[in-house]
């Protein structure tokens, strides 16, 4: 049986953080690294002086006391229960005026957290994206960076099915992940998914008080003709804190879970988003852990890289990494790129600029016949 499994990076479906939406590289980063020393902060069991002064500082900079629709600050922070006696901090004046004062004296004095702000996608994009999914109309389609269960579910009845009148999936499946800025490891599925093993809840064996998992690395099984396919789910540590050790402790996690999935089924395909080049650390523990990258299959004739402008090797992420079974049945490899904006794509003819991007990653996606 002949059935096509893809791989695709959307970038949320309907709402996605601000931050994520700056094109100046610095100032994104900026704002992202600031909400990791925020959330570090807050989570101290006790504020010293020194710590409320950088917490003030970093809500003031980044408008995090502000509820704004029409202009959303790029960091909040959400006080679930903003009564005098349990709020992280007081705000006075307005404008360059505003002051900051921290008023709690530590993580158990208040309930609340910091969240990045988040504003809906514009509707061309939303149809841009569904319009990938429906071109490569895969039996089987690893989603990453989704915001939740509810969104996929949204986005299978209403955009593919609703607004671009294609068959929706029977199966749209997803666990939150360990990343609270909702960009989640997603599944459709046109055959029924047996079961789901999440592995969000271990740590890193080289800091024990860090979750291993950027996401998760979630295993969905899913029932071909008898014999199970496993999918195990990836969007490994980001590149914008870089931290290439983190990333390569969690692809040498998923070697290891791999290897345990092979003794239930020769069927297993690690997919989804690496966040790192076919030469990387990270690539290489899990080629050496017997898996093959489809995309030197001498079926693929395509573009080197799936991300940005896709030309060369290290422009690759996304990957679809196959036990010998499964490799030794690959019959087509394809990358769908017309979903992106830039140089050297030739996009669909809806895709009119960045803004209006389904991703800045292709959907990499092969037929195999299991």
């Amino acid at each position: 049986m002949s059935i096509r499994i893809a791989t695709f990076n959307m970038e949320n479906l309907f709402r996605r953080p601000t931050a994520f939406r700056i094109e100046d590289p610095v100032q994104r980063k900026e704002i992202l690294d600031d909400f990791v020393a925020l959330t570090a902060l807050l989570d101290l069991p006790t504020y010293e002086d020194t710590d409320k002064t950088k917490i003030e500082r970093i809500i003031k900079k980044h408008r995090a006391y502000e509820i704004d629709p029409k202009d959303p600050p790029p960091i909040f922070i959400n006080q679930s229960r903003p009564v005098k006696e349990s709020r992280l901090f007081n705000k006075s004046g307005s404008g360059k005026d505003t002051v900051i004062k921290v008023t709690a004296a530590g993580r158990a004095s208040w309930s609340g957290w910091a969240e990045l702000g988040q504003d809906d996608l514009d509707l061309d994009v939303v149809r841009n994206t569904g319009r990938v999914v429906s071109e490569v109309d895969a039996d089987i389609m690893l989603t990453v960076e989704v915001e939740n269960r509810l969104a996929l579910e949204r986005f299978n009845t209403q955009v593919l099915a609703g607004a671009l009148d294609r068959r929706p999936y029977p199966y749209a499946l997803l666990i939150d992940g360990n990343d609270p800025r909702g960009i989640d490891i997603g599944i459709f599925s046109r055959y029924p998914i047996t079961s789901i093993r999440t592995h969000l809840f271990e740590t890193n064996p080289d800091r024990p008080s860090q979750r291993l998992f950027s996401r998760d690395c979630p295993e969905f099984e899913i029932q071909l003709n008898g014999t199970p396919l496993v999918i195990l789910g990836n969007h490994l540590k980001s590149k914008s804190q870089d931290d290439p050790e983190l990333r390569l402790a969690q692809a040498k996690r998923v070697a290891e879970i791999y290897r345990a999935a092979l003794e239930r089924t020769p069927h297993v395909i690690v997919a989804g988003d690496l966040n790192d080049h076919p030469t990387s650390d990270a690539a290489a523990a899990l080629e050496g852990a017997g898996l093959r990258d489809v995309m030197s299959h001498r079926s693929y004739r395509g573009l080197p890289g799936t991300f940005g402008e896709c030309k060369n090797a290290r422009d690759k992420f996304d990957y679809l990494l196959l036990s010998p079974e499964v490799w030794q049945e690959v019959q087509q490899v394809g990358l769908e790129t017309r979903g992106i904006f830039a140089d050297g794509i030739k996009p669909f003819d809806t895709v009119t600029s960045e803004a209006n991007a389904a991703s800045d990653h292709a959907a990499l996606y092969m037929d195999v016949d299991l």
